[in-house]
Parts: structure tokens; sequence; C-alpha cells
């Protein structure tokens, strides 16, 4: 008899109710149908996996003792075993060592095991010792592994990272298009689920095409993260330093990473910080393997709060008490951004993420554009593209690369922005959506607004620039698509620097017709390529035309106007981010605490925690996540029955950790009636 799935996450996961979405798929996957899942970080992706593995084991585990007692197993019986494909070994290792807690019989089977630990897993595997394999894509190709698989009874495939497949997304990887064929080939074809955080409704149909997904099962949760504050700033590079380092000093106990776009940079960050005083952390390709492992374990265990990285890392690692992320670099894409944002707050406290960016992170995002290959740098095994792969996801890096620009630029919702790119369902009255991306995100209307987002925290003053705009517009045009950005400020603004001179463009009709600033003259041309008026080629050296909307510029009755920031209030930003979560779970007590409340007791319970967990050797929120803490804060359990009942606590838990939890909170209780 099957496992009851809620009785499954109860025992294992320690919660007595799916989040929003998380029973439907696992109810489908259960059925025998396949699903693809679209939700975002931190919404409980893997336990749409991970509960129907533990219950068709279990199912498994007891039709076979029932076998045996019935003296009927005349031959062996297949193990049954749930395989996980994702490309990122740091989730492999992480997620092993969760479900272990959680009292389940994980493995994971990648190219950081030896030849023998291989074969070792794999024949326990064989043997049932395992409910659960993580398995890298690459190894679905080795033909040792394909006889393996041809042994055991696989009756669910998860595919992780399922965006991967689509070369419409930002991170595809030619090794998950094989994924299909593996599956054909094994004797019975098991329930497959797919399961992504960031994919726009195309690559949702690529992923259905080409994973070959029979009729699935679709849920899209939504992309909002209510407990995530965005903000962009837009500063100098010595400015930004300056930024960081302030930050992180105001949030000494705080977890959180810092992301830069090149090694150098991520060095000079990390000097700085160090020089400072702040104990951080870095991690980047280039360092040695051993100093990367050590740094990040070194943030992971809380040993050192900040973690100054490249987006090499992140992906998949499961840490939930990330208090915020800062961009120091504009990221590539919006997709790129969300799930490198996404990995603050997984825990559903409120968190930060902040993007710092200038005109000289275009200039750099270019460069690796052009100068590197789209294959990402989480995979197992890089993959190798062919020439034309390698000009179209080119090709699509620019474009996508325009659009974050487009989120950094507007004056708009930010929030709104980036759930309109995913397709999600916002008031779009007076909407305008990126140029060129049909259906994706574009400026967010003036009708909505988060309340929790920089923007419309901030305050705006609008600037009518309709004259200075059809200028530009009739400029572009006269100047033919030949030059850039810089030579059409000049043209407008009468230089006679020699290219001008040479290139005889002062004769043109446009030349010295503005008394704008250089600067004011390019905001105003961001906007307009934003919005469609002109347009800007690819490369590192991109050049200026007419886009598909430039006649609109001389129609009678056209006007433009920009939005320019005055301020923001830091308090009113607090203040937002949480009531967007107290909106969320309620205000009452006991859903949610009240600010300030027991901050001493869940100081003593995060110390009791990372104690046990360095004995353990494992991460701290492995033990219990900082929202488990706090409801132990609200709660004060002092029986077995009321620490079960605390979110997060399953019985392997209780019984590890049970008696220590509840004697600390039972001290510190002594302590406050003697006081």
């Amino acid at each position: 008899m099957q496992a009851s799935p809620l009785d499954v996450l109860k025992r294992y996961f320690g919660y007595d109710a799916f989040r929003p979405g998380q029973e439907a798929l696992v109810g489908a996957i259960l059925a025998g149908r396949d699903v693809l899942g679209v939700m975002p970080t931190g919404a409980g992706k893997s336990v749409c996996y991970q509960v129907p593995a533990l219950a068709l084991a279990e199912e498994a585990d007891q039709g076979e003792k029932t076998a045996v007692d019935d003296a009927n197993l005349g031959a062996s019986v297949p193990a049954t075993l749930t395989l996980v494909i994702s490309p990122l070994v740091s989730l492999m290792g992480d997620q092993v060592r969760a479900l272990k807690e959680a009292g389940a019989r994980p493995a994971y089977f990648n190219s950081t095991l030896t030849p023998r630990q291989q074969d070792v897993v794999l024949e326990r595997a064989r043997r049932g010792w395992y409910q659960i394999m993580y398995v890298a894509p690459e190894r679905l190709q080795d033909p040792r592994f394909q006889a393996f698989a041809a042994t055991v009874r696989i009756p669910l495939v998860a595919v992780d990272e399922a965006h991967c497949v689509s070369q419409w997304g930002q991170d595809f990887r030619p090794s998950y298009t094989a994924i299909a064929a593996f599956i054909a080939q094994l004797p019975q074809r098991p329930v497959v689920a797919a399961f992504t955080a960031t994919a726009t409704a195309r690559v949702r149909e690529d992923i259905v095409r080409i994973l070959e997904l029979n009729d699935p099962f679709t849920l899209v949760t939504g992309f909002d993260r209510p407990n995530l504050y965005f903000g962009v700033e837009e500063l100098g590079d010595n400015a930004k330093t300056a930024r960081v380092l302030a930050y992180v000093r105001q949030r000494p106990a705080e977890s959180g990473v810092v992301y830069c776009s090149t090694r150098k940079a991520v060095d000079a960050l990390w000097e700085e910080l160090c020089r400072e005083g702040v104990r951080a952390a870095r991690y980047h390709a280039g360092l040695p393997a051993a100093e990367r492992s050590a740094m990040q374990q070194a943030f992971v265990v809380d040993d050192c709060p900040v973690m100054v990285a490249t987006n090499a890392f992140g992906m998949g690692i499961d840490k939930s008490n990330v208090r915020y992320v800062i961009h120091y670099n504009l990221p590539e894409s919006i997709e790129a951004y969300y799930q490198e944002a996404g990995r603050a707050g997984r825990d559903g406290e409120p968190a930060q993420c902040i993007l710092l960016w200038n005109g000289h992170d275009l200039a750099i995002r270019r460069y690796l554009i052009d100068q590197t290959e789209p294959h990402g740098g989480a995979a197992e095994d890089a993959d190798a593209l062919t020439e034309e792969q390698l000009a179209q996801a080119r090709a699509n890096r620019y474009r996508l690369l325009k659009l974050m620009e487009g989120y950094c630029r507007t004056a708009g919702c930010l929030r709104g922005y980036m759930l309109r790119y995913f397709g999600e369902d916002v008031d779009t009255a007076g909407a305008e959506g990126p140029v060129g991306d049909p259906g994706a995100a574009g400026s967010a209307p003036v009708g909505y607004r988060c309340g929790n987002c920089s923007n419309c925290l901030g305050t705006f003053e609008e600037v009518d620039v309709t004259p200075l705009a059809q200028a530009i517009v009739r400029c572009v045009g006269e100047m033919g698509g030949r030059f850039g950005k810089t030579r059409v400020v000049e043209v407008l603004r009468g230089s006679e620097s020699e290219q001008v001179l040479h290139a005889h463009l002062d004769d043109l009709p446009s030349y010295g017709t503005v008394r704008e600033s250089a600067a004011q003259v390019r905001a105003v041309m961001d906007q307009l390529a934003g919005r469609g008026f002109i347009s800007v080629s690819d490369g590192r050296y991109p050049v200026v035309g007419l886009g598909p909307r430039a006649a609109e510029a001389q129609q009678a009755g056209f006007s433009f106007a920009l939005k320019s920031s005055r301020k923001q209030d830091a308090r009113a930003a607090a203040r937002a981010a949480r009531a967007r979560v107290d909106a969320l779970l309620g205000t009452d007590d006991a859903k949610r605490d009240r600010p300030g409340v027991d901050a001493e007791l869940f100081e003593e319970l995060r110390a009791l925690r990372k104690e046990l967990a360095d004995e353990a050797q494992v991460p701290p929120y492995v033990v219990f996540s900082d929202a488990a803490l706090r409801a132990m804060c609200r709660r004060r359990p002092a029986t077995d029955e009321e620490f079960l009942a605390v979110p997060g606590v399953g019985e392997k838990k209780l019984a590890r950790y049970g008696e220590t939890f509840m004697a600390a909170i039972a001290q510190y209780e002594d302590g406050v009636r003697a006081e």
C-alpha cells in the first residue's frame, strides 16, 4: 500500500501541509502522469519529487516484504529507485546530506566519485540501499550507467533545472537533449517530472517537446517572491565598493552573497572587505579547487557570513538563511538575475536583492558574450557546442542582455517588470513590453505598484523631453545606422571632433541642434531604444539605427517623458518588506513573530544549532532553518508532541535534536522568570 504523501511529508520533512502547488504536482506524479512544474527558487521544487520518490520506495519495500513473508519470492525483486537528473554537483551533495538528516536513503553518482566509489554506489543501488539517486546528465550516456539502469526498477525520473534543455533559455546544455533517449531505452517508461524556476512560455514549450513529456500536468505557481525587496542603484565603480562595505558592516551577523561579473572584480572586492575586517569568503573558477571548497564550506557553515563570487558559485547551494544578495555588476539576463537574487530568503523571511550597475557593466557583458562560450560554469562536464549553436546562443544572449538593461533603466515597478517577463498575469493597463520579445515584460505600468522595490518606494519627478527625443530619432535616421551612440551625441551637440569632421557629419541637418548635456542625451537615447523608437545592434561596438516605432516620433501628438528618481526611504523599504511577508503569511502570532520578540532566545538557539551542526559536520540550515528556530521561539515546545508540531521538525530530527533544543528553551524561560 502506498504511503500517504502528507504522511511522508510529515515524517521526513516535518510539515503538516504542502506549499502552494506542491500537492497537485505530487498527486499527479503518484497518479502516473508526467508533470512540468515551474516554481520560483525557495518554493520547494525538490519536495515535489522527493515525496513521491520516498512514497514509491516505501511501497516497493512493503511489497517485497510481503512477498518474502508469503514465500512467493521466487527470484530477486529489482530495487526501486528514483533518478534525479541535475547538472549541479554542489546541489547533489547538499540534497543528499539534507535527505540523510531527514532519515531518507539517498545517493549521488557523478564525477566527484572515483571509479571504485562509482562501482560501490551502483552495486548498493542494485541491492536496494537507496530510495533516490542524483545523477549528472552526462552520466546518462555512460554505457556502464545505462546497463545499471536496465537492472533496477525506475518508476520516476525527475529532471531538475529543466530549462537547460532549451536553446532559447539562458543556460542551454546539450547534454540535456539526450535525456529523452536515455528514458526511451529503459525497460519500462517511468513517469517524467520536469522542474525549473526560470522558464518563459517559449522555454516551457521546448521542455515539453525535447524531453518528450506525455500530456504533462503543467503548473506554474507564480514567480513572485513577496519576502524579497528588489533595488536598483546606478553607481560608479568606486562608489559600488563603498556601498557594499557600508551595507555588510550594518549586518555583521547576516549571511549574504555579493556577485561580481569577473574574477578580477571578485578578488579586488574580497581583498578590500578583508582589509576592513569583514569576515568574507570568495569563489570563482580561477581559484584552486581546494580553496574553492574551503571557502564555500566556510560560507555554508556561517564561519564567513559574506561570500564574494562570480556566477560559478551558488547554483544548487541550498542555504536557506541568506538575508541579502548584492549584484556588484549587471547580470547577463533576467533569468540569471532572478535565479541568483532568488538565493536570498529561501526560508520565507524578509531578504534584500540589490543590483548595482553602470554603463561600464554593459561593456563588460558585451565583451564576455563575444569572448566566452555560453555553456556556463556549473555543469559537471563542459558541453561542447557546434558553430551554429554558438552563433544562435550568442545572439540570444545579446537579446537577453537588452532586456536586463531595460530592468535597470525602467522607472516602473521592478517586480512588475520581472513578473511580466515570465508571463505573470499582472495589471497590464498602459504597459509597454520590451521590443523584440513577444509576451515578455516591459516597464511596469503606473497602475502596478508592488510597494517593495526601489522604484515603488522612491519618489519621481516627470521631465518632458519630447523635442530632444524627436531630434535624436531624426539624427539617427540621417546617420544611416552606421555609427554608435557616442557619434550621435557628438553630432547633436555640434562637436568638432576629428571623427565627426572626417566623416562630414557636420553637414547633417541635425548637427548642433540640441543644447542638453551629453549625459541627458544618452539617457533619452537609452529610453528610446528600450521603447523601440531606435535600435542598438549587438557586439562590442554597437551601432544605432531606427527602431520599429521610429515613425511615431514625427507624428502629431507625440510626447516623450522621463521619470527622474529623487531619493528612496530605506526605512520605508524595511517596513514594506515586513508588510508584504505579513500579508502573505498573516500577522497573528501563530504565524509570524512580532519584530524584536525573542531576539535573545533566537540567537541562543542559532548558536546551539551552529554547535550541533559543527559536531555533525553539516551546514547549520540542515539542522534547522531560521524559520524553524523562530517558530520554536514563538511556541516554546516542552514535549515531544509540541516539538514535532514545529514546522520543519520531522521524526528523525525530533529524535536527534528535540531533547537538546527543548532543554535550551526551558533554561531560557527559567532565566526569564528568575529576572
